[in-house]
């Protein structure tokens, strides 16, 4: 798989989880990046850290890395190619995929570990200077 670019969004997040049949909160679609996924056992929420209320049950403090797209259905093996160096560096993810591209997701705390190897598996990480992640 070729290397991805990727750009490391400013802002943090949260990853909620809600009733199955709970209403979709005005919280959860406010900021430039949201997602909201029903299913049968929960509506899962990811959206700004700060709008999450605290009685909320929610994992807090994710940044996300977009990789640049659009990305052709075609194509395999793109989360693979980012999942890989991440998992062997102990480094779990959140992934979500848009029709154009995917989104990468690692708590915060390990954002210079992520961007350090997913920089060591050839992939090209903007944006992270700004987060005070050294740039290699």
């Amino acid at each position: 798989m070729a290397s991805q670019r990727l750009a490391l969004l400013p802002e943090r997040f949260a990853v909620c989880r809600l009733a199955s049949d709970a209403p979709i909160p005005a919280w959860a679609t406010t900021g430039p990046f949201w997602s909201i996924t029903r299913t049968r056992d929960e509506l899962s929420v990811v959206c700004l850290d700060e709008a999450a209320p605290p009685d909320v049950r929610a994992e807090r403090v994710w940044r996300a890395f977009a990789v640049a797209g659009p990305i052709d259905f075609a194509l395999t093996g793109v989360l693979s190619s980012i999942a890989e160096p991440l998992a062997a560096g102990g480094i779990s993810v959140f992934a979500i995929a848009t029709f154009d591209t995917d989104y990468v997701l690692v708590k915060e705390g390990s954002l210079e570990a992520a961007t350090n190897a997913l920089r060591a598996a050839g992939h090209v990480v903007r944006g992270a200077e700004r987060s005070n992640v050294p740039a290699g």
